[in-house]
């Protein structure tokens, strides 16, 4: 290994730029980004559909070292997100190589070698995986889709090209993505169909014009007071049912200001605890919920018609056009890459269906190998950026280990990695995202992406590479 380690980042999104432009403040510049498309963004470039917006104020959702001063609104748009990436990657421009897209990686000879679609290989001594959570879009497997006669789309692959005007529309799903769009589409059809399996907790949202550029001392100050408020959500979400339903009853209370009609209103009050789901912010969806053209169908679909939607009732409802607004499939973690560890084990067996990594980003068996916002890192309550930078910097901190000891494999202890795993288990096991059905759970029940805790506490436990949670070893002892 030389000197200074040789880094791959797969994916240009938050998290794989928080890693490049972490390392080069680092003194790193040995360091190379693959990214499958032409520009950066992640899922702030995928999703484009109408309304797309962050639930998080732009204060909190951009990096502390770069804060997004240069927004039009307190929770910045998707086009505003998109444009603040592209400025904050010229730092780090000049290593990324768009259009690389890796289909696997192996650990062989003490080197990890990057193979990428139509040929060529990319190797590194240091693999870091930051493709993300939100990358597989969920389709439900409903008989007859292939009969429907018009277009049928997912809210992440949005086609620009449908002028829904005039036409009957049909949204299956409620969730984080139909909550910003349906709003801006419904003036545009002439009849608005949404099927809801489950009504989510919607709370207002507290959103805002603002001046351009913000004070940088403000966005601090602004940054700080957000991270708070989601410390305390989190906190309410996770200490019990009395908390929750504190949530709840704010949730109930703008429900009730903004649906009058006690019938619909009754359609839209959720089964679940509040938080057992992700918890929504919109100023809207209620209000476009009561629209005249909208109807809200709480019926099951048993299937797609040539020309509609067949619910349980036997009603069907005409549609012209379908759209997906059923999130993605993340419990899981099935990488689009294929990840090959030391002795020919494959990523995915070792997982087996529930992926687990020591603080979530570690695996036994794969030495030098790192996962950016990996299982049980995501959050019910605060901002995931706050959670990547404290991987970008336990990232840094590996490399400049490496650096200073001469190479060789940094590998997490499998005792460590168990006890984290066990933790994990034991916590989320009677917590709130433990009592229904959601994308945060594997098949065995597992919940499996969210952290069980607060930010303040992931911060502390990645605060430093602990030596003595890993073993360094050279190539040779490699088998």
């Amino acid at each position: 290994m030389p000197a200074t380690p040789e880094v791959v980042v797969i994916g240009a999104g938050f998290g794989g730029l928080g890693v490049a432009l972490s390392l080069r403040r680092a003194g790193f510049d040995n360091f190379t980004v693959l990214e499958r498309a032409d520009d950066v963004g992640g899922v702030w470039r995928e999703n484009t559909y109408p309304g797309a917006a962050c639930d998080v104020p732009s204060s909190l959702y951009s990096y502390s070292f770069a804060p997004h001063l240069d927004r039009r609104r307190r929770y910045a748009a998707q086009p505003d997100v998109l444009a603040y990436l592209r400025r904050t990657a010229a730092p780090v421009r000049d290593r990324i190589r768009f259009g690389a897209k890796a289909v696997s990686a192996s650990f062989d000879g003490g080197r990890w070698r990057v193979a990428l679609a139509g040929g060529g290989v990319v190797e590194a001594d240091v693999l870091v995986s930051a493709v993300g959570q939100l990358n597989r879009p969920a389709t439900p497997a409903l008989p007859g889709v292939d009969r429907f006669h018009g277009p049928v789309f997912h809210s992440a692959r949005w086609r620009h090209d449908v002028d829904l005007t005039g036409l009957r529309v049909a949204v299956v799903g409620t969730g984080a993505s139909a909550v910003q769009f349906v709003p801006r589409i419904r003036p545009l059809a002439s009849t608005l169909t949404v099927f809801q399996r489950s009504a989510p907790h919607v709370l207002p949202k507290p959103d805002a014009a603002t001046r351009a550029p913000a004070h940088l001392w403000t966005a601090r100050v602004a940054r700080v007071g957000v991270w708070l408020a989601g410390e305390a959500l989190t906190g309410l979400l996770n200490s019990g049912r009395f908390s929750r339903s504190l949530v709840a009853g704010l949730a109930a209370a703008h429900r009730h200001v903004r649906v009058r009609d006690p019938r619909l209103r009754a359609l839209l009050r959720p089964r679940e605890q509040a938080g057992c789901k992700r918890v929504l912010f919109s100023n809207d969806w209620y209000p476009a919920l009561t629209s005249p053209n909208v109807d809200v169908v709480t019926a099951p679909i048993t299937e797609i018609t040539g020309d509609g939607v067949r619910t349980r009732d036997g009603r069907v409802h005409p549609a012209d056009v379908l759209i997906w607004g059923t999130g993605f499939e993340v419990a899981d973690f099935r990488l689009p890459v294929e990840v090959t560890g030391a002795h020919g084990r494959e990523l995915a067996d070792v997982w087996a269906g529930r992926p687990r990594a020591h603080l979530g980003m570690t695996v036994p068996g794969f030495p030098n190998f790192f996962l950016v916002y990996g299982p049980n890192t995501n959050l019910g309550g605060n901002s995931v950026i706050t959670m990547i930078e404290a991987q970008c910097r336990y990232v840094v901190a590996a490399v400049r280990h490496l650096a200073r000891s001469g190479g060789g494999g940094l590998e997490v202890r499998p005792e460590v990695a168990a006890a984290f795993d066990a933790e994990m288990r034991a916590r989320l096991a009677h917590g709130v995202w433990s009592g229904c059905g959601s994308w945060y759970r594997a098949g065995d029940g597992s919940v499996t992406t969210n952290w069980p805790g607060g930010t303040g506490e992931y911060l502390r436990r990645t605060a430093r590479l602990r030596p003595g949670d890993h073993v360094l070893v050279q190539a040779a002892e490699r088998g």
